[in-house]
């Protein structure tokens, strides 16, 4: 068990629940193998506590900063003094970092990091790229804004079509993007793919369908075009029935641990001035299956 002393510098996660949190098991694991005199926490935070906790936070110098999960990547935006690009651009951040002054900056890191276990195949060139994303919540947003940038054509389904209209207009750069029901995609299809070379196709979970305690994801392949990659974000169960039928049919496939994994390393170089140990990722992920 990790031993901490209370005048080491420090981050946290914030949220509400927290208690599920993986973050702290992550951020402790490389500053564990860095040998950095820090620590990493989760603290609860309610919904209505934002303004006390960032008070208290920006008054001790030796907070770097937090991650930032449900409910909270919208609510704290009005109570930063400053939003990076990006963060601004997707309208929810996931990272605050205490500078020196006190000043506090958002950031988001969950679109880089949803893009660095994809990042070979984007280093490519593409005669044509689409993606499929399935939600329209907060997850979502950070997706469509990080995917549109990269070049693909977006198809967005969510229970509400004009919710997920209203995400592409407002996140998506070029105007050939469309939105639809959700309910599409649980029926089969006999569409005739584009089949040429070059052609990177992405269907992405961007819901908790299919997570612990939710509903199933109700998903037909007959809409996966050859070649895809399948990506689901959700963490638990990290073998989701979306992904084990992904793989089944010869798909290659990106679970949740990849995106969780990718933003905290993003976030941890913020924090602690240092990129952490990537290649110890096949250790880090067999402690956070334990």
């Amino acid at each position: 068990m990790t031993s901490f002393t209370r005048d080491q510098p420090y981050a946290e996660v914030i949220g509400d629940p927290i208690a599920q949190s993986k973050s702290p098991a992550i951020h402790n694991f490389w500053l564990g193998k860095l040998g950095i005199d820090a620590r990493y926490e989760a603290c609860r935070v309610a919904p209505g506590g934002l303004p006390e906790y960032l008070a208290a936070r920006r008054a001790d110098a030796g907070w770097r900063g937090c991650n930032v999960t449900m409910p909270h990547k919208q609510d704290i935006i009005p109570l930063l003094d400053r939003l990076d690009p990006l963060a601004q651009t997707i309208g929810a951040v996931n990272t605050v970092v205490r500078e020196e002054d006190g000043t506090l900056v958002g950031y988001n890191t969950d679109a880089p990091g949803f893009l660095e276990p994809l990042q070979d195949r984007l280093d490519q060139q593409h005669l044509f790229r689409m993606a499929r994303i399935l939600g329209t919540g907060g997850a979502a947003r950070a997706i469509v804004a990080a995917l549109s940038r990269k070049g693909f054509v977006l198809v967005l389904a969510g229970r509400n079509s004009d919710k997920a209209r209203g995400l592409l207009d407002e996140l998506a750069t070029g105007d050939d993007h469309h939105a639809i029901d959700l309910a599409h995609f649980a029926q089969a299809t006999d569409f005739a793919f584009d089949d040429r070379k070059g052609i990177m196709d992405l269907v992405v979970n961007a819901s908790p369908l299919g997570m612990t305690g939710q509903a199933a994801l109700e998903f037909d392949f007959s809409h996966v075009p050859p070649g895809s990659v399948i990506y689901d974000i959700v963490t638990s169960p990290l073998e989701t029935p979306f992904l084990k039928e992904a793989r089944e049919a010869g798909f290659e496939t990106v679970d949740g641990l990849s995106m969780l994994i990718g933003q905290a390393a993003f976030a941890f170089e913020k924090f602690f001035g240092t990129f952490p140990p990537r290649d110890s990722d096949g250790e880090l992920r067999e402690i956070l299956l334990k």
